[in-house]
């Protein structure tokens, strides 16, 4: 590792650590009905879409018809999503004529798998990408139903952590806010404003935005180029500040038309971590203690510094068989330099690496390098932030009610300890709260080693309808032994943690692919936010118990301590044996020579 490096890290972590309170207060002010800077300008526009939704704004609904509105909006949304992208060939803004007989021939065609997959995708705001954008999708589609997907889909996963923090905040109360509301408020006040700042920063710095043909041109060689373009800009920003992460291009955030400038980059991460950080300090305006908040903060700011460094530290010291190969002049054990293998040398190693880890840690999935050109070090991180439900700041919403998941699990590990009923912001964590929490962790660790294991194994005859040209599902893959498996477990990982990247090796256009990682996608996003409902109505209608001396504060070193170890210990025996297989013994081969 470098000074340079090291400082580019920490100069990244002050400024999230700077913006935390001041957004994470307005996130506060927003959903608690306050007036806010913005009222003034966007008041009328929220009042326009409760007249025109027909919302009663001041309504609160009970969990239940919480969780139903959530399931009606999402279910409407996937539909819409579908039909776009099936349709667009008889749609406008289509100027390369995609799902036409007219289409470029290296365009990829629309299948229904594909697009259930799709739809899916950006609806549980995973946004993995089974296809090329830039030549699969038309401009209308990219923004009438994959951008604004963008937009509700976070929005959706922020207002289900709002309405958890309500649950922990009241007291004997039947109702934990409006979904629509919530779902109103967090578009119109947080993502709308930051989106559009952010969509004119980018194209400042570069970033395109224009709805014209893409552009042929003649290469210094004679030979014809096709040069895509479109609105990147706009989609651009609410993929990162939604967490998001689906790119307008195939090459994503590596691509200069998506990110063409460090500035660009470090912006772009920022813009990652902005509001699930703000969120904790959210939590803790809202209970009415920010150190709850802060002891949040901590734990998720120790397991990314930590990973951080981890990645970082392993690509800085590269693969050591590439002097033995003779590829290196230098015959030291290092590769000279550091692994550059799949990174834009605009950014390098040390933006890359941390680029990576905010993406896993939050369910974005954009990505700025290949993580499958990662050593085996540095692409276990990725891999473990996702496994562990991407509680590490998380994505908009998500990341936080799954951190409390863990808290939840946390002190009910030290009411064990000493002996007493569990306790959590003064309510009393029993059986059913319990209960959630272990049904939305073994739903999630159940999908991901379920379908990577029969995906190894499994076998089709070729030419089949689920798999293609291929016979054995590991024939989709680049790569043999412990990379290939690990490039199977990725793909799983990041439809069940809704994250999205891939470590690419994998070539998952195909209809067992594009169907068992979309049933991920909806397991991983929904039997997570209804038991996590289900836990903020019970308690909402409890009692705020008194804190007396042998209460467990959970706002101090302690509890942060028990916090991390709880998320590290249960993602380490859930997934150990599959990373064992997979990035563990990697990692050991090829400190033996052995490379795949």
């Amino acid at each position: 590792m470098t000074p340079n490096g090291i400082l580019q890290i920490g100069i990244y972590f002050l400024l999230i650590l700077a913006v935390t309170k001041p957004v994470g207060t307005y996130m506060a002010r927003v959903f608690s009905g306050e007036r806010t800077f913005l009222h003034p300008l966007l008041r009328p526009l929220e009042r326009l879409c409760y007249v025109l939704s027909g919302i009663k704004e001041d309504v609160e609904q009970r969990w239940t018809q919480y969780a139903g509105s959530l399931i009606a909006f999402s279910f409407f949304s996937f539909l819409l999503a579908y039909l776009f992208q099936r349709l667009q060939g008889i749609l406008p803004l289509n100027p390369m004529a995609f799902g036409t007989a007219a289409a470029p021939a290296s365009a990829t065609a629309m299948t229904p798998d594909l697009a259930f997959n799709t739809a899916v995708s950006f609806v549980t705001n995973t946004n993995w990408q089974s296809y090329v954008g830039e030549t699969t999708m038309s401009y209308l589609v990219q923004m009438a139903a994959l951008t604004v997907q963008n937009f509700v889909s976070a929005a959706a996963g922020i207002a289900i952590a709002i309405a958890l923090i309500r649950g922990l905040a009241r007291q004997q109360a039947n109702a934990i806010g409006n979904f629509w509301v919530d779902l109103t408020r967090a578009v119109v006040y947080l993502l709308l404003p930051l989106s559009l700042v952010g969509a004119l920063f980018l194209c400042s710095q570069g970033v395109i935005q224009n709805m014209g043909s893409y552009t042929k041109v003649t290469t210094l060689e004679g030979k014809t180029q096709v040069i895509a373009q479109g609105p990147v800009a706009s989609q651009e920003a609410i993929k990162m500040v939604g967490t998001n992460g689906g790119g307008f291009f195939n090459a994503n955030s590596s691509h200069p038309f998506e990110n063409p400038t460090p500035l660009t980059n470090l912006v772009q991460m920022l813009m990652i971590f902005v509001i699930p950080a703000g969120l904790t300090y959210t939590l803790g305006k809202m209970v009415g203690d920010t150190r709850q908040g802060w002891a949040i903060f901590a734990a998720m700011s120790i397991m990314f510094l930590i990973g951080v460094f981890v990645v970082y530290g392993a690509e800085q010291s590269g693969n050591p068989n590439l002097a033995k190969l003779g590829i290196e002049s230098n015959a030291s054990a290092t590769q000279s330099g550091g692994n550059m293998e799949g990174k834009e040398v605009r950014f390098g190693i040390a933006a890359t690496s941390l680029f990576a880890t905010i993406t896993t840690a939050a369910s974005c999935g954009a990505v700025n390098g290949m993580h499958d050109s990662f050593t085996p070090l540095g692409g276990l991180v990725p891999l473990f932030n996702m496994e562990v439900g991407e509680v590490i700041f998380g994505g908009t919403g998500a990341g936080l009610y799954g951190m409390l998941l863990f808290a939840i699990l946390a002190v009910f590990i030290a009411g064990l300890m000493v002996g007493r009923t569990p306790e959590y912001l003064g309510k009393k964590i029993e059986g059913k709260e319990v209960k959630m929490a272990m049904i939305a962790l073994i739903a999630t660790s159940a999908v991901i080693l379920l379908f990577t294991g029969s995906s190894a194994v499994i076998h089709f005859a070729k030419g089949s309808y689920w798999n293609g040209a291929y016979g054995p599902a590991t024939g989709n893959l680049n790569n043999s032994g412990p990379h290939g498996f690990a490039e199977i477990l990725y793909a799983y990982s990041s439809g069940a943690a809704n994250n999205g990247s891939a470590f690419a090796g994998l070539s998952a256009n195909t209809p067992w692919y594009n169907l068992t990682i979309g049933l991920a996608m909806l397991i991983g996003r929904f039997l997570i936010i209804i038991p996590m409902l289900a836990v903020a109505g019970s308690l909402a209608a409890k009692k705020r118990v008194p804190v007396t001396s042998g209460t467990f504060p959970t706002h101090g070193p302690l509890f942060v301590g028990l916090l991390v170890g709880t998320v590290v210990i249960v993602g380490a025996l859930t997934f150990f044996p599959a990373l064992s297989l997979s990035p563990i013994v990697e990692h050991f081969l090829m400190a033996q020579g052995r490379l795949f």
